[in-house]
């Protein structure tokens, strides 16, 4: 039975609407909460699917965010079409740290993709004015080249055209709305946000070379943003709300962990693989600086402290350098085909370092996983099941010294780990991941992240209440984790 609360003065049913991009591809899903056993439960419903490919042009690997907006209008206009008037308000989360420059209002070129090479030059200058060991004091990031602070140093001239600064969730946000404003969770990933007070480091920015008046104003997940204007009110059909939610597409996959004890740890795996814990403060000591672990922002205030490891890209871009012409739904097939044959592999699989930053380029992936072990005079595995075993034992390494070494550095005992997001579904990787951790391994939902983006929508409508622990009280009830045990239990 329906909610009554989650309905409108007509009596329709009220929908929510997440429009969630990942690296790879994006969807818009609606959701409503309903009436269940035990309470409150979330259903589903997906809408639309499309491709989120690169472009690259002379001067770097971009963003097709045109196509992307495009796309994600569509998706909203077939939902409305399909459930007229039942939409309360949209969500949109999105990958972190990427960014658009803006003019009075104009965009600047084509978004970048943070595996643009481009960002090597960008580290060196801002190193050259900050010391690592400050720089992590104040923002709590781990080192990776693609953090927006690296990005924008690469800027370089280009940076003194723009006089506003927007992430990919809060850009679209603003061409659906018309408000510019950042997200917390999402600004946190920026190098340019301190992890204690949630407000930017103008500081720490200047001396970055990055202009005061780049920065926008902050806000937090659950804010009213308002509804669709102009062209988009038009594509859509209707004047929907739009609500920022946690717009880090990881933010809102940790929010929607059906965690029902304290002590879990979490790997939000997609693209990459988020392992980390959720924390009350942020941990900024050195040995977390040389742990590479980064503090970013979650809901509530609370920090996601993480390590980013390589995550489905491994399998995603073996395939993908295997079968180039391959469809979406052939490369599927072929995964599970492949991840059968390496589950029948025997005898010591070759591991290699999942955290290489030889892994991280687009191309012959297949091809660096051999090479990496041939350069260190090690077996390499040959067929294409061998190579898979090897990334899933690989993986599966360092998602438990990950889980381990935050447990140690946020003195956080974990007695269970969850898998949420598409490396939920991934059934050999969680029994080795519970094999070699020696925890329970809690598989699910697939779909995190736009659980995240919905419920948060949902308590700012007052669907859900405004208290802690709803929100997972919430996913627990709408989702059936599946169990992985140590094989030595």
């Amino acid at each position: 039975m329906t909610d009554p609360a989650a309905t409108d003065g007509a009596g329709a049913a009220r929908a929510v609407a997440a429009v969630d991009l990942g690296a790879t591809s994006g969807r818009v899903i609606l959701g409503r909460i309903v009436d269940g056993p035990g309470g409150a439960e979330l259903r589903m419903q997906h809408v639309a699917r499309f491709a989120n490919d690169p472009v690259r042009t002379p001067d770097g690997l971009h963003w097709n965010l045109l196509e992307l907006y495009r796309q994600a209008l569509q998706g909203l206009a077939a939902a409305e079409r399909a459930h007229p008037g039942e939409i309360a308000s949209i969500g949109i989360d999105s990958w972190a740290v990427d960014y658009g420059l803006l003019r009075d209002g104009r965009l600047l070129g084509v978004p970048f993709h943070y595996r643009d090479a481009r960002t090597a030059a960008g580290v060196a200058a801002v190193r050259s004015r900050i010391p690592a060991e400050e720089l992590y004091a104040r923002n709590g990031l781990q080192h990776l080249d693609f953090n927006t602070v690296f990005q924008l140093a690469a800027e370089g001239e280009f940076l003194e055209l723009a006089d506003e600064l927007l992430l990919i969730p809060d850009l679209l946000n603003s061409w659906l709305t018309g408000v510019s404003a950042a997200e917390r969770s999402n600004a946190s990933t920026t190098g340019l946000l301190d992890p204690r007070s949630g407000e930017w480091d103008r500081e720490l920015a200047a001396r970055a070379g990055v202009p005061d008046r780049l920065l926008p104003p902050l806000i937090d997940a659950g804010t009213r943003l308002g509804p669709l204007t102009g062209d988009a009110e038009s594509a859509v059909g209707r004047g929907i709300d739009v609500i920022a939610v946690a717009s880090h597409d990881t933010a809102s996959a940790v929010a929607a962990v059906p965690a029902t004890r304290p002590d879990f740890a979490y790997i939000s795996c997609g693209t990459w693989g988020l392992v980390g814990l959720e924390l009350d403060a942020p941990v900024l000591t050195e040995e977390a600086r040389l742990a590479n672990f980064t503090n970013e922002g979650g809901i509530g205030g609370t920090t996601r402290f993480l390590h980013n490891v390589m995550g489905m890209w491994l399998f995603s871009e073996s395939l993908r350098a295997w079968e180039p012409d391959a469809t979406d739904a052939q490369r599927s097939s072929l995964l599970v085909e492949l991840l059968g044959a390496a589950a029948e592999v025997t005898g010591p699989i070759p591991v290699f370092d999942a955290n290489d930053p030889a892994f991280m380029p687009p191309g012959d992936l297949p091809g660096r996983i051999v090479a990496w072990f041939r350069e260190r005079g090690e077996r390499a595995p040959e067929s294409r099941a061998e190579i898979f075993r090897s990334i899933v034992e690989s993986l599966a390494l360092a998602f438990t010294e990950a889980v381990r070494t935050a447990s140690r550095l946020a003195d956080r005992p974990v007695s269970v780990i969850h898998v949420v997001g598409g490396g939920s579904q991934n059934a050999l990787l969680c029994q080795r991941l519970a094999d070699r951790s020696g925890l329970e391994v809690l598989a699910g939902p697939v779909e995190a992240t736009a659980m995240g983006n919905l419920l948060v929508q949902a308590q700012a409508l007052g669907l859900i209440p405004d208290e802690p622990g709803a929100l997972r009280a919430v996913v627990a009830r709408s989702s059936s984790p599946i169990r992985y045990t140590p094989a030595s239990r």
